[in-house]
């Protein structure tokens, strides 16, 4: 695989999480452990295509304290050339999840409030410009502001550099809402598709349509442990996950999924094809307590890839 270059804005903090060790009771205090590791969907991004052997520069605002050296040290683990925008007074951001026996999430809390201050005008810089002139891809995250995403957009577009982007949330996906026309891929689950258009499909079959409707070209919706569906502005097609006999935890999972399908179409591959090494990349990380698998590689996706099923054509 030839080494692409990356570049990645967006969110990169602390994620906290506490696992239930038995059964869920809401309204009442369970038993159960912590587990801090940096986080944020674009960082987990970038880690994930820094281990599949792309050269990813990030770059997002950072507090000068413990939490902002948690996720440097990160970065530097996984290769991830880190360039941030550092607030020496102001506290890292930071997402803290109760996740169930099962891996699968309670409720989160996140205190994103620094992410505001990565305005518009910092892409006017001559650092940003430069990093963006040179990459062969863009990523980003809805934890940015709508009109820094907008703006983004605008000049990747002035660039010809392609970009991505992650939708976090339901409550975030709607700052992309702008931005659509102008992306190349949007990354998103099934609740996060319905807040973006406002639609609820029967059919999930359905989706393209919705989404193309929606002004967006090509994306991926993501449906738990069901079909996951890709298309682009010829075709749609869909991958059922294979079944993860041991479940770590899901978070993560859709931030690598973008990762493998990212890096696959950087390599030439088409959306079926994209979309399989995609799934594949997310089913390294479920596996795995950490949000970004630690023996996530090239050589790793190739055996996951080897237990997911050819695409289905939708359309």
């Amino acid at each position: 695989m030839t080494e692409k270059t990356i570049l990645v804005m967006g969110g990169a903090h602390v994620d906290r999480r506490g696992r239930i060790a038995g059964e869920t009771a809401p309204g009442a205090s369970n038993p159960g452990s912590w587990f801090v590791e940096a986080g944020g969907g674009a960082f987990n991004a970038a880690r994930n295509l820094a281990r599949l052997g792309h050269a990813v520069r990030l770059v997002s605002p950072r507090g000068g304290d413990a939490d902002g050296d948690i996720v440097a040290a990160a970065a530097q683990a996984a290769g991830v050339e880190d360039t941030p925008f550092v607030f020496l007074d102001r506290a890292t951001p930071s997402y803290t999840a109760i996740i169930e026996r099962d891996g699968n999430l309670v409720i989160a809390l996140a205190d994103m409030e620094l992410y505001r201050l990565f305005s518009s005008r910092r892409l006017q810089q001559r650092a940003m410009r430069e990093a963006m002139a040179v990459a062969e891809v863009v990523l980003t995250d809805a934890n940015l502001p709508a009109e820094t995403l907008a703006a983004m957009a605008k000049a990747a577009r002035t660039a010809g550099v392609p970009i991505a982007g992650i939708t976090i949330s339901p409550a975030k996906v709607v700052r992309f809402r702008e931005s659509l026309s102008a992306l190349a891929f949007l990354f998103m689950n099934e609740a996060e598709a319905r807040a973006l258009t406002g639609e609820a499909p029967e059919n999930p079959a359905d989706w393209p349509k919705v989404l193309h409707a929606a002004g967006l070209s090509a994306g991926v919706v993501t449906r738990g442990g069901h079909g996951v569906i890709a298309f682009d502005e010829t075709r749609a097609v869909i991958v059922i996950p294979p079944a993860i006999p041991a479940l770590g935890d899901v978070t993560g999972a859709g931030d690598s999924l973008a990762s493998g399908f990212l890096s696959a179409v950087l390599g030439g591959a088409d959306i079926a094809a994209a979309l399989r090494h995609g799934v594949a990349a997310a089913a390294i990380t479920v596996r795995s307590p950490l949000a970004v698998a630690e023996e996530m590689s090239q050589a790793a996706l190739a055996a996951a890839l080897s237990l997911v099923p050819q695409a289905e054509i939708l359309s």
